[in-house]
């Protein structure tokens, strides 16, 4: 195991079993709760002794979604929806920030805010599109006059700033309005646009009809006018609003990430969705049939609530884009805060983004891999090393000059005693429940087993990252659980456990490699 950290402290092992350590006026409907009694409340101080060390926050107040993150000529350019006023949700303007890196940032002035009929209740999430001539633009939702979610345009002023500072609004928008089978609160977050072989872009925007989440599909061709598609890209039943979709090629082989409007042979297509019914997000692989323009899930992928997801934690929201630098295709997203509202508003800040995650296609062709960014690397201080550690049923094992603060944990579990593994019920099908039944109190077969980390002294106060494993029938089932019940004593905040199936064979390998990155 290596461990490499800035700043040191303690981290200790959870074990169970033996292993080695090798028209109208519409309210438009946001997925936020609001409190407009704490919108434009301003922190006088900032307290800065919870904030992370190394994920992306501005210096104050509430974030949300990454907008439209881009590489444009050398420079990396994140957008993501601020409140310029208070630690709560609302006032939401896109903040810009940009990086030569993807760690080290500087903070500009606001790219788009309201300022325009077409979006004065309101700036939302979007995209970023490259058009031809290297020229960014920006889709975006706007909130109007009667509480539509309309779709605007935003250009940068000047193209030789390489900061892009300064944006501007075409007096022609809205380029996109709810037509009259589109509910006007559920139609947001326009998707990078994708350039297809007719000569025509094309952008995907969520919505739902009743309670069928919709990937509304429009098209144009000079990126002004647009026109809605007979049928939706894709839908689901029983799915609910989709929110900050997103649709993009992934190769069949290899790492290298793809440009949007790759298509044909050799790639499969994802469509990723933000459930505001659940919170999460989902996505299925497939094929995208350009000729109809409609997009089919593979069999291997549930196209429901549940289905794969990028991360079975605290991430929603989330964006890719095409990184032409490096050839690799990588993911933003965006970590609610855990605090109540009136913590929030004391701290002075609310929310964070999540370390930025190439992605690529698994060889099986099922499913996606990730991997945090390479240049996270670069962040490593002193290294800590331990072999062939062997603990036994109820050990527990500190490891001594790192902080679980700000550490980049790299460990390998050998297991022995599969034998012992508890069965697994066919009932168990959400993961998440599973886990906040066998969590880290609770001892099993095989498990848990795992990571003890931001661990107190007299461990009143730890959070557990932790496997269990299951013999099902036919094969192993390995349960990988987030349980964060003893995460702090204080009271009102919010301590959801978090858990997914982790596709391994474990009888093939007898191992599980694991990496966390802590950092507060």
């Amino acid at each position: 195991m290596g461990i490499h950290n800035k700043v040191f402290s303690t981290c200790v092992f959870l074990v169970w079993f033996c292993f080695c350590l090798p028209g109208s006026i519409w309210v438009a409907e946001a997925s936020h709760v609001v409190y407009p009694e704490l919108q434009s409340v301003s922190p006088s101080i900032v307290d800065s002794q919870y904030r992370t060390g190394y994920h992306f926050q501005p210096p104050k107040n509430w974030i949300n979604d990454p907008n439209g993150p881009m590489y444009h000529n050398g420079i990396y350019h994140l957008f993501y929806q601020y409140n310029t006023n208070g630690s709560v949700w609302g006032n939401i303007v896109w903040a810009h920030s940009v990086s030569f890196d993807l760690i080290n940032w500087i903070p500009l002035e606001p790219a788009i805010y309201p300022s325009k009929k077409f979006d004065m209740n309101g700036t939302w999430s979007g995209s970023a599109t490259l058009l031809p001539g290297n020229k960014p633009v920006i889709f975006y939702t706007g909130i109007d006059p009667q509480g539509r979610q309309v779709q605007n345009l935003a250009f940068p002023k000047d193209l030789a700033d390489p900061y892009l500072r300064e944006w501007t609004k075409p007096d022609y928008n809205p380029v996109i309005q709810p037509d009259a089978s589109i509910e006007p609160s559920k139609f947001r977050d326009p998707t990078t646009a994708w350039f297809g072989l007719d000569g025509l872009w094309r952008i995907v925007i969520g919505s739902r009809r009743k309670m069928r989440g919709m990937a509304m599909l429009y098209r144009s061709r000079d990126f002004v006018r647009w026109v809605k598609a007979k049928h939706p890209l894709h839908s689901s039943k029983d799915t609910g609003m989709w929110e900050c979709p997103d649709f993009f090629p992934v190769s069949l082989k290899g790492k290298r990430g793809l440009e949007t409007s790759v298509s044909g042979p050799g790639v499969k297509h994802v469509l990723k969705v933000s459930l505001d019914m659940t919170r999460y997000e989902y996505y299925t692989m497939g094929t995208y049939y350009h000729m109809i323009d409609r997009y089919i899930p593979d069999n291997s992928s549930a196209d429901d609530h549940t289905g794969l997801r990028y991360d079975y934690g605290n991430f929603y929201a989330s964006k890719t884009f095409f990184d032409e630098a490096k050839q690799r295709r990588i993911l933003w997203g965006w970590s609610n805060e855990s605090d109540t509202v009136n913590d929030d508003k004391t701290k002075g800040w609310a929310g964070i983004q999540t370390i930025p995650r190439a992605l690529w296609l698994d060889p099986s062709g099922k499913q996606l891999v990730q991997w945090p960014v390479e240049e996270l690397e670069t962040l490593r201080g002193k290294q800590v090393n331990l072999y062939d550690k062997e603990l036994k049923s109820g050990d527990i094992y500190e490891v001594k000059g790192i902080s679980s603060a700000q550490a980049d944990v790299e460990v390998s579990f050998e297991i022995s005693g599969l034998d012992k593994a508890e069965p697994f019920e066919e009932f168990w099908s959400d993961p998440q429940v599973l886990c906040g039944q066998k969590g880290a109190a609770v001892e099993g077969g095989v498990g848990p087993f795992g990571l003890l980390v931001l661990a107190s002294g007299d461990r009143e106060e730890q959070t557990a990252v932790l496997f269990r494993v299951f013999k099902a029938p036919n094969k192993h089932v390995v349960l990988m659980c987030h349980d964060p019940s003893k995460s702090s004593l204080r009271p009102g905040v919010y301590k959801p456990n978090f858990a997914g199936f982790v596709d391994v064979d474990i009888n093939k390998t007898k191992k599980i490699s694991l990496r966390s990155l802590f950092n507060w």
